[in-house]
């Protein structure tokens, strides 16, 4: 595991209930060996992969309402994860990711598909992939997975800003 739940926090500005990544596997650069620590430039991070990971609860209070006899996760709650997994990209491109302050911006979403229902109890695994960088919008293709099935997908468009 790349960062804990406690970490994560340290880079999200979410809290419960709106925190939905309990962890980070992996920030890479497919087919480049990265040095722990090693900063790139903001335009290498094109084609570069954040796997992240997160467990439904079954006493969430999203649960609660969205349906009381049917549970199931909206399709907005799985678009939001995806951007905030993206936002783990910042571990490429700042030298001090754990320290610094992120102002990040969801801009739009398109090509959204929500395949099967996200049920309580759900292991859910997380990889978003940088497709288009300009300047500080980052377009990602994200993808989420329960047993190696996909379950939904969306491009999202984002801004990111470091400070």
């Amino acid at each position: 595991m790349f960062l804990n739940t406690e970490q994560v926090m340290k880079i999200l500005p979410h809290r419960d209930p709106f925190l939905f990544i309990d962890s980070v596997e992996s920030v890479s650069i497919p087919g480049r060996t990265l040095v722990p620590g090693e900063v790139v430039d903001m335009k290498e991070i094109v084609d570069s992969e954040v796997v992240a990971h997160y467990r439904t609860k079954k006493d969430h209070a999203i649960f609660k309402g969205h349906f009381p006899d049917f549970p199931i996760l909206p399709g907005v709650v799985q678009v939001e994860m995806m951007a905030q997994a993206t936002s783990f990209v910042v571990f490429l491109i700042h030298k001090e990711p754990m320290k610094m302050k992120m102002d990040v911006a969801l801009l739009s979403i398109t090509e959204a598909k929500f395949r099967k229902p996200v049920l309580p109890e759900m292991d859910l695994k997380l990889v978003t992939r940088i497709i288009k960088l300009r300047g500080t919008i980052i377009t990602s293709e994200c993808k989420l997975y329960h047993n190696d099935q996909l379950m939904s997908e969306a491009t999202v468009m984002a801004s990111l800003k470091m400070q």
